[in-house]
């Protein structure tokens, strides 16, 4: 069962490929925001998946976050997601997100996924090729 104040955490050391110059969203060999995003993201989908049924799945619907401060490659990063709202369906789940590397805070948001059922999403997805 999913719960407010459950969490999870990710880390990672920042490679050459996860620089912003090698994303192609900036041109400095610094982590990358976009990955950063990611990991928040991969942060909240570990946090709740254990807790849905078989055939449940959970999508990133919205992402807000900033980052603030540059971490550079060889450095590790961690990003943590805690379930701060459930929708009153239970479809949605909202989450706070941070991120930091070993010298401390480098960005926080929210993150908002959607409970799905996977066949269904992904025959809606493929659907389009139709």
């Amino acid at each position: 069962m999913i719960e407010i104040g459950m969490s999870y955490a990710v880390e990672n050391t920042v490679t050459q490929d996860m620089t912003a110059e090698s994303l192609g969203s900036g041109a400095l060999p610094v982590f990358g925001t976009p990955y950063m995003l990611a990991l928040m993201e991969n942060a909240a989908l570990l946090c709740i998946q254990p807790e849905l049924p078989e055939g449940k799945g959970s999508v990133g619907v919205e992402i807000s976050s900033s980052h603030t401060a540059p971490t550079p490659v060889g450095m590790r990063v961690r990003a943590t997601a805690e379930v701060t709202e459930i929708s009153a369906s239970g479809k949605l789940v909202t989450f706070r997100v941070t991120a930091c590397d070993e010298c401390g805070p480098i960005g926080e948001g929210t993150h908002v996924r959607a409970i799905i059922s996977n066949e269904r999403f992904l025959q809606k997805c493929n659907d389009k090729l139709k």
